[in-house]
């Protein structure tokens, strides 16, 4: 095995084990951020409570492209600048290699990430998105006794009803010490239950049924209460229809928003092809941006690569949102965006591999 086939496996393990840490970190913190989401609206009882560990897995996935192209990004920037530091490249230039030398290694490491990206852009991210707004329509269309979590107050979508359990059994079949509080017309009625479990008529409807309980019924502001003590309470509870679904363009196919055509499906299409070509140019862009000067600090160039990457992700939203308002085309809005930075790149290696700027890296 040769010393240039070492040198490239060695250089696409430190890609890998960088990648690999930055994506652990980018991932811990969008999850973090999709779980506390989707836990308030479990606590606001938008959806259950069995409902948040589908959805963050739907959420995941579909911001799983970003998430690549940026660890590809980062895991060559950081391997790159640590070759700085250590005065590698000094080496590496004192030997007559080029700074373009590295393009091959980065490729190697990077291509396999673009695939995966692309994969996930134009397939898997439309089918997860699609996926999750079905999961949370079912969700949306379940009844209010379906929501009833244990230790907390639950409120029904109708904010006319007010619940309560305590406990569950261990088969999940009944509730344990059940408060239930109704308001209908301008009468509150609060109901005390020992027991209680769901049960589903012939026809279909559905009853919460409490057992050994006591009920108050009563205007507020009035002392005309009635107290009745019950064996067995069935109370009907509400199904809630699913609200009429029309598919966004994000839950479409790639095909179909090829199909159709319109300037908010062409513009959703560019954005699914943007995020591939983007990771490439990213990772290839790392190479230029990785110059340390131990003068000017180590943090100079991770600032330079991460104001690139905020401008280029802004300039993709842009050019999607004029190519759906009709004021640019779908090919003017790719070529524009990624031609532009695909020239900054290549300005960038013009610049890293002059004569002038090899002279000042021997000294």
């Amino acid at each position: 095995m040769g010393s240039g086939s070492l040198f490239r496996r060695a250089l696409i393990g430190e890609f890998t084990a960088n990648g690999a840490a930055a994506f652990l970190v980018l991932l811990a913190i969008t999850l973090t951020t999709q779980v506390i989401r989707f836990l308030g609206d479990a606590a606001g009882g938008t959806i259950g409570s069995d409902g948040v560990l589908p959805l963050l897995g739907f959420s995941a996935l579909s911001y799983l492209p970003v998430l690549l192209s940026l660890t590809a990004f980062i895991a060559v920037l950081l391997a790159l600048s640590r070759s700085h530091r250590d005065s590698e490249m000094v080496i590496w230039f004192g030997a007559g290699l080029s700074l373009t030398r590295w393009i091959r290694p980065v490729l190697g490491f990077a291509l396999p990430i673009i695939a995966t990206i692309a994969l996930l852009a134009l397939f898997l991210t439309p089918w997860a998105l699609r996926k999750g707004e079905e999961f949370q329509r079912q969700m949306e269309a379940r009844d209010d006794a379906s929501l009833v979590a244990p230790g907390l107050f639950k409120e029904s979508r109708q904010a006319d009803q007010v619940y309560f359990v305590e406990t569950f059994n261990a088969d999940l079949s009944r509730v344990n010490n059940i408060f239930a509080r109704s308001v209908r017309q301008r009468r509150e009625g609060v109901m005390v239950a020992r027991q209680g479990y769901v049960e589903t008529a012939p026809n279909g409807d559905r009853f919460l049924v409490l057992l050994d309980g006591r009920r108050y019924e009563g205007e507020p502001g009035s002392a005309e209460y009635r107290i009745v003590e019950f064996q067995r309470y069935a109370m009907r509870v509400e199904a809630h229809e699913a609200k009429n679904y029309r598919p966004s363009t994000k839950t479409r196919s790639s095909m179909d928003l090829w199909r159709l055509g319109h300037a908010e499906d062409l513009a959703e299409l560019s954005w699914r092809l943007g995020l591939p070509v983007s990771g490439l140019i990213l990772a290839l862009a790392a190479i230029p941006l990785s110059f340390v000067n131990p003068r000017s600090g180590r943090s100079l160039n991770l600032l330079a690569a991460l104001v690139l990457f905020i401008i280029y992700s802004n300039c993709m939203s842009i050019a999607q949102a004029w190519i759906a308002q009709g004021e640019m085309g779908f090919f003017g809005g790719l070529g524009t965006v990624h031609g532009g930075l695909a020239l900054i790149l290549g300005l960038l290696f013009f610049w890293r591999t002059s004569p002038l700027r090899l002279r000042k890296w021997r000294f």
